[in-house]
């Protein structure tokens, strides 16, 4: 059996930041990754909208605001010197009607308690940079940007494996014994600390290894739309209408990939399947274990309205067109064909709160990420260190 100082679960990229992490504090440590597709990032990290948040929409004082302004800020100078893509391209922030203006307002003023440039614009100021876009006011975010999340997984893989980390692709885990030893489908390995970054999983296995964590994940797919090739000159960069604070997710948006395509969305649901990125995707133990957790009823109850109305979208291209239309009003649904989805992993309570903030729970034998949402891509580097930091590697 193979023994290590550190194992890490999942191959996203805050799995990957923190082994890279624990490497840069403590180069002689045994570290590996096991990850349970056969490549990184299959999930989360490579289904997102490829966005370098700036911090602009968390509560300041948070782990989101601290970690996203710094782990920003790291995610750059990394794809500076290893030749990732990235373009810190900027967002526009929109108020399409007056009833949006108080929260735009609150919006702008948390962006500058959080320490961030941002301006506010008029409406033709918005038009200078997005001249396609409809609205009353807007905030402009410079320090927004778009990356290639994969590219980045493959570089921190490469990292690690350089710096003598073993890497464990098709290792599913299943099983946590009382000796310290991690039993997955490729093999048992025994290690001194775990840290859980199962993402989607996160939750599961921190019951498989005796922790009741404090949420149950609560999977929510994003589905997305893009502009063909000939209608991508509508957007320049990001755009973005001004958030439901009730809500985790941003509204309905159009967002310039790093590959040059422009997406649009994301209309979220409920997934019946924890990996479900189409309508059809189900399985019976996700949708058991979502059906049978109070929280879910609780959090269903409460926002009826909202959930109906975005399963209404997810069928209705029509419905969808006129979300976007509130931004961009010459959009017309030709010009759109359906993209990508990706799946969220979202914490929810018992009480049916959803968990706004990054939960990462300590055990002297390791570490538990079971909460990290977006901004986590953005952050992951900053996340690894903190990480590191609770570990206490000397």
């Amino acid at each position: 059996m193979e023994t290590f100082d550190y194992l890490v679960i999942g191959g996203g990229i805050v799995g990957l930041s923190v082994a890279s992490s624990i490497l840069d504090r403590k180069p002689t440590a045994r570290v590996a990754v096991v990850e349970k597709e056969n490549d990184w990032a299959r999930h989360q990290t490579g289904r997102n909208s490829g966005v370098i948040h700036s911090g602009i929409y968390y509560k300041p004082g948070s782990l989101k605001a601290k970690l996203c302004r710094e782990g920003s800020r790291r995610l750059v100078d990394f794809c500076k010197e290893h030749g990732i893509r990235y373009d810190i391209c900027g967002k526009v922030i929109v108020a399409t009607s007056t009833d949006q203006l108080p929260r735009m307002n609150a919006l702008y003023t948390r962006g500058i308690e959080n320490g961030l440039n941002v301006a506010k614009l008029s409406a033709e100021q918005v038009r200078e940079i997005e001249p396609h876009v409809r609205c009353i006011e807007g905030i402009h975010v410079p320090a927004t940007g778009i990356v290639d999340y994969v590219g980045v997984c493959r570089k921190l893989a490469e990292l690690i494996q350089q710096r003598g980390g073993e890497l464990k692709l098709g290792a599913k885990v299943k099983a946590f014994s009382d000796s310290g030893v991690v039993e997955t489908t490729i093999g048992d390995f025994s290690a001194k600390r775990v840290i859980n970054c199962a993402g989607l999983h996160s939750d599961r296995v921190a019951k498989l290894s005796g922790e009741n964590p404090e949420a149950q994940i609560v999977p929510f797919r994003g589905e997305y739309y893009e502009l063909t090739p000939e209608r991508r000159n509508l957007v320049r960069g990001l755009i973005y209408p001004v958030p439901d604070p009730q809500f985790p997710f941003l509204g309905v948006h159009f967002t310039r990939m790093i590959n040059g395509t422009v997406h649009a969305g994301p209309n979220a649901v409920l997934s019946l399947k924890r990996e479900g990125y189409h309508r059809t995707s189900f399985a019976l133990r996700d949708t058991v274990d979502t059906f049978t957790y109070p929280g879910f009823w609780k959090l269903a109850a409460k926002h009826a309205r909202y959930g109906l109305s975005e399963i209404h979208r997810s069928f209705s291209k029509s419905t969808f067109v006129k979300s976007l239309q509130q931004l961009i009003p010459e959009v017309q649904a030709h010009d759109l064909v359906p993209s990508e989805a990706g799946v969220r992993a979202q914490a929810l309570r018992r009480d049916g709160s959803l968990v706004d903030d990054f939960l990462i729970i300590k055990r002297s034998n390791g570490v538990h990420v079971c909460n990290a949402p977006s901004p986590a891509a953005t952050a992951s580097l900053e996340i690894g260190r903190a990480i590191v930091d609770q570990l206490e590697i000397d």
